[in-house]
């Protein structure tokens, strides 16, 4: 897929590696439209990428939601190739906490936004991406997913998070094999300790005695760093079925 022609959806965008990722779309002659829940964050982040992006409030937990806005996005942009899920929360919890076990309801909510609602972007995209003309090598769109290190090294206090982002990682493999026959890639990307909204409330000592923790570079990862890996997915047509570590060679401690 050539950059300049990309139409992408990106949930998450109203900020950190969403907003990196549409800016860096853009940059090379793409469309983008914006997802999110924060309506007035979203609409903001939008003017700041002028004519090419757009935006729309969406709470990807809902299926009909994700389903409305994507089919908009597809109208506004004259077609829809490219869908980019980098919503989610990592609200921490211990099984059993000092307050008590952990809510079912507050372990529901995180696999209801990181992990169903990746599903209902796939779901959504893919059903209008099978209907886009092919290109030379058969090709009609991409999927990505935003993971986690946590996938694979959870740490105490992330059993929610972690298993969210497992079951993103899970998600990969069969759905690019099913959407091969539409042409239709499927990646993953697993950050690692990213500079993000996530990280933002922590004292800046906090966040460098992180950035210290990655073997190197030794600091926190960059949004722009995740946006430029998306843009190399979406040229790259061998990348498929597969979640790509970027990370800096870290293996996460236990806490």
């Amino acid at each position: 897929m050539n950059l300049d022609q990309v139409k992408a959806v990106v949930t998450g965008g109203a900020s950190g590696l969403g907003l990196a990722t549409a800016r860096r779309l853009i940059a090379s002659g793409g469309k983008v439209m914006l997802l999110d829940v924060q309506d007035e964050a979203v609409k903001a982040a939008a003017a700041t990428l002028g004519a090419a992006a757009s935006y729309r409030s969406c709470d990807v937990t809902s299926e009909s939601a994700v389903e409305s806005c994507i089919r908009e996005a597809a109208e506004w942009m004259g077609g829809l190739n490219l869908a980019v899920s980098c919503a989610g929360v990592a609200t921490p919890g211990k099984l059993l906490g000092r307050d008590g076990p952990l809510s079912s309801a507050i372990f529901t909510r995180v696999l209801a936004i990181n992990t169903v609602g990746t599903f209902h972007v796939d779901r959504a995209a893919a059903l209008l991406m099978q209907n886009n003309a092919p290109d030379s090598d058969g090709e009609r769109g991409v999927l990505v997913h935003t993971a986690s290190v946590a996938a694979y090294e959870g740490q105490i206090g992330q059993v929610a998070y972690a298993a969210s982002k497992a079951a993103t990682v899970g998600m990969v493999l069969p759905l690019a094999r099913e959407l091969a026959r539409f042409g239709i890639r499927v990646v993953a990307v697993a950050p690692g300790l990213f500079a993000t909204p996530m990280l933002a409330g922590l004292p800046k000592e906090a966040q460098d005695s992180l950035g210290t923790q990655v073997p190197f570079p030794a600091r926190l990862g960059r949004p722009e760093e995740y946006a430029e890996l998306v843009a190399t997915i979406c040229t790259n047509r061998m990348l498929n079925g597969t979640t790509i570590r970027l990370d800096g060679a870290i293996r996460m401690a236990p806490r």
